[in-house]
């Protein structure tokens, strides 16, 4: 049942039709007023960070940690923020503040600059930050869609909570894909995840301390896998595994997990393979080196739209969460 077990570090492997997870933890200290760390920054390595001193690292920042304007083009990113704040500008002028529980999932499609910077905004306590940002493919038919973006809000997300035979607590959070009869939010209309037959799912599941919980079979032809990021150990199939640990998994049977002595989180990646070559020079990912070559040649001579906005690192202030489209509509969490 269980293919492969791998340690897990900053950027997690995953299987097709996901390219990559990006795990960002870091125990961020208070703000200093202008949305960056009250602490020195001294002897990092500013603009490419991403070693972990002082429980924290900058990234591409270099005044807030984040990572400032860079485009994309042929895929998703879906980001799953548990802890602190992202801010959200792009080139279609659209922008927002998300997190603490809220994921956003963007279709760079065709092409979209944006910027993703943590903005400390505490400036007396810690500001902790711990989020998944997930690259899902597109098929090749869906690589040149417009840019779209979607903002689940956490209170929108679907829960499921249940008990164990001794009344131990776990809970389901889904971004993608039905658990039991409880459906996920509809995902972007050209999303590999939007055809029901492709059983893209993407869960968050919190296991109280010695709760065992039954993973459900799902079909075969799917690539599925657990990543075991919180807790201490726990036996997968009668198999003990230490936490931050990945296990890929045979899709088509249902798997008990038995939770050890302190609460886990785990997440899970599940879908139907895309099955199409994948050509991936950084933010860019197509088919062919041709189409490469091409993204290239069309990012240098317009920059997907330009950049509106007055900085690369785009802060938004002291606001409260919100969303604001290409469109000019926007929305919080205050009115769905």
């Amino acid at each position: 049942m269980i293919l492969e077990i791998k340690q897990l570090g900053f950027q997690w492997q995953t299987y097709d039709p996901f390219l990559f997870c990006a795990y960002h933890h870091d125990q961020f200290p208070k703000g200093n007023g202008s949305f960056g760390p009250a602490t020195s920054l001294a002897g990092r390595n500013l603009g490419m960070d991403f070693e972990i001193r002082d429980g924290f690292r900058m990234y591409h920042g270099e005044k807030v940690p984040g990572f400032p304007v860079h485009p994309h083009r042929g895929f998703e990113t879906i980001t799953i923020v548990q802890q602190g704040l992202v801010d959200h500008a792009d080139s279609l002028g659209a922008a927002g503040r998300y997190g603490q529980g809220d994921v956003q999932w963007m279709t760079a499609g065709r092409g979209i600059q944006h910027s993703e910077m943590f903005p400390l905004l505490d400036e007396k306590n810690p500001n902790p930050l711990l989020l998944f940002q997930v690259w899902l493919n597109l098929p090749a038919k869906h690589k040149m869609v417009p840019p779209h973006f979607s903002m689940f809000w956490g209170k929108q997300l679907p829960r499921v909570k249940e008990t164990d035979a001794a009344g131990r607590a776990i809970q389901v959070e889904i971004t993608a894909g039905d658990y039991a009869s409880t459906k996920a939010l509809p995902p972007p209309p050209h999303s590999w995840a939007a055809d029901p037959d492709n059983h893209v799912a993407a869960w968050v599941i919190d296991l109280a301390p010695e709760a065992e919980w039954v993973l459900p079979a799902a079909v075969t032809g799917l690539n599925r896998a657990l990543y075991f990021f919180e807790g201490s150990e726990a036996g997968f199939d009668g198999k003990t595994v230490k936490v931050m640990h990945s296990l890929r998994l045979q899709p088509d049977k249902a798997m008990t997990i038995r939770n050890g002595s302190k609460a886990a989180r785990l997440l899970l990646l599940q879908g139907r393979p895309i099955n199409e070559p994948v050509a991936q020079h950084g933010p860019f990912v197509m088919n062919t080196q041709a189409e490469l070559v091409q993204a290239f040649n069309d990012y240098q001579r317009d920059h997907f739209g330009g950049w509106p906005w007055p900085r690369a690192d785009q802060v938004h202030g002291q606001r409260q969460r919100f969303a604001r489209y290409s469109d000019g509509t926007e929305t919080d969490p205050g009115k769905v």
